[in-house]
């Protein structure tokens, strides 16, 4: 299929309005089939739980186009497990990972033009999400949901390649203990608007989130997970309920071990201990490791690597899971699903 005339290599983060976007409904009990459709709007009751009690919950996953020039996904069924359990967390009904990949398998085949060829370095940016929608007043789940999966061509999110960049730590909780930390849901980022505009304007990246019980341990970075690399070449990254299970972490976690034979722990990172550190960066979808220069807190500066530069391990860490993704570098089995 011809491709869409885009400037590939100039994309950036944001949207673009594609062919078609997959949208399902649960009503009665049980959910339809499903079906594509062209508008990439929806009209709901003004009285849906999303919009006054939160009922919504969303993932990001991306397609990629290989040097054969076939498209692939990355770990659909995670993101579908994750979706679930996010799901569950705010009692929403959720659909099957089966359902759940062959709408991100739709969606891809009917916005086939707008998959970024392989070595432009863009993707096509997959958004699924679950709200509660009918008429609904009172502080209960709704009865009716809707499945929806939207597309948009995204850019590399490095122009001209990875730089480090600072974060500062924040009194604000991104998540209470016991809260809704691990699931994906829109509440969670609502939370984390102020902190990062006012880490924003000191001139930073983003900000810490502490542990919302003694403020003394990492959580997040932003809307990323933190991980850290040892003086002794051990891959560490922080243990928590409150903190989003990424999949991105994950994948590095094996990558890590598997891949650069490093030793890998989940485990409490002090603030106070960065200095156990040679190199840390946030991981996530959007831009799968962003490097971390420096940390400020309590109005102290630590380095970790670089200011400018990308360390060693970072670097090869990013290069491989990338090269996984765009299908340059063989994957475990099971992470690859091709669009056929």
């Amino acid at each position: 299929m011809d491709k869409k005339n885009l400037d590939w290599g100039k994309l950036t983060f944001s949207y673009t309005k594609a062919n078609k976007m997959y949208v399902s409904y649960f009503k009665d009990g049980k959910w339809d089939n499903g079906k594509l459709v062209d508008e990439d709007t929806i009209t709901i009751s003004a009285s849906s739980t999303a919009l006054h009690y939160g009922q919504e919950c969303f993932e990001g996953l991306k397609a990629y186009t290989n040097k054969n020039g076939n498209i692939q996904l990355f770990r659909p069924d995670q993101n579908a497990i994750r979706l679930q359990d996010s799901c569950k967390r705010l009692l929403m009904e959720y659909v099957s990972v089966e359902q759940f990949i062959d709408a991100c398998k739709q969606v891809v085949k009917a916005n086939e033009e707008f998959v970024p060829p392989y070595g432009t370095g863009a993707t096509l940016y997959l958004r699924p999400f679950v709200i509660g929608i009918g008429d609904n007043l009172g502080v209960r789940p709704a009865s009716e949901y809707l499945f929806c999966v939207f597309c948009s061509p995204v850019g590399a999110y490095f122009k001209g390649g990875m730089t480090p960049v600072n974060f500062i730590t924040t009194d604000y909780d991104r998540a209470a203990p016991n809260g809704t930390g691990g699931a994906k849901v829109g509440g969670n980022y609502a939370a984390s608007l102020l902190a990062h505009k006012e880490a924003v304007d000191k001139g930073f990246a983003d900000c810490i989130y502490l542990d919302p019980t003694t403020h003394t341990k990492i959580e997040e970075v932003g809307a990323a997970n933190f991980f850290g690399i040892t003086k002794d070449d051990k891959f560490i990254t922080p243990k928590s309920d409150s903190i989003l299970p990424s999949i991105t972490r994950r994948s590095l976690m094996y990558v890590a071990e598997h891949y650069l034979k490093m030793p890998v722990e989940e485990r409490d990172v002090l603030i106070d201990k960065l200095d156990e550190f040679k190199e840390a960066g946030a991981c996530g979808t959007a831009a799968v490791i962003s490097p971390i220069g420096g940390i400020q807190h309590n109005d102290k500066m630590h380095v970790f690597y670089d200011l400018k530069e990308v360390g060693p391990v970072t670097k090869k860490l990013y290069d491989t899971l990338v090269g996984i993704q765009f299908g340059d570098v063989e994957a475990p089995e099971g992470w690859i699903v091709e669009i056929k």
